[in-house]
């Protein structure tokens, strides 16, 4: 578990706001928030997101539907949308994209939780509490 999944974590199940989410992401450089997305993804991928998440997932984010990556979600499978997002090069565009996965992750993971994770489980991210918080 690292501080970096710690607080991608937190920023989709509510314990941390997207305004401090969205300040530490700006402070990155760009190979860092490209690392970032990629991690996204790849939660996402895991928490088994599925293509209608999308429409949830840019309504929460508050992107709206002509914003590249809240138009990447809605084009085709979920999977290889994931990995165009994480993939956007201009800053504004990265910034998006954070919002949008964070969402995406939340919703595919409160889906994840109620169905595999309700009576108990081994996830550490299941089990943030505010005293583990940094």
């Amino acid at each position: 578990m690292s501080g970096r999944d710690v607080l991608l974590n937190e920023l989709a199940q509510g314990l941390r706001p997207m305004a401090q989410g969205l300040e530490w992401f700006d402070g990155l450089s760009p190979q860092e928030q490209s690392e970032i997305l990629l991690a996204l993804c790849h939660h996402c991928i895991q928490a088994r997101a599925r293509s209608e998440d999308g429409p949830e997932a840019i309504r929460r984010s508050g992107l709206r539907p002509t914003h590249t990556p809240a138009v990447l979600i809605t084009r085709g499978p979920v999977f290889q949308q994931l990995g165009k997002i994480a993939g956007l090069v201009p800053g504004d565009e990265r910034r998006k994209a954070f919002r949008l996965l964070v969402a995406v992750l939340a919703i595919a993971d409160e889906r994840r939780r109620a169905r595999y994770c309700s009576d108990g489980c081994g996830h550490w991210w299941h089990d943030l509490s505010a005293a583990d918080r940094t």
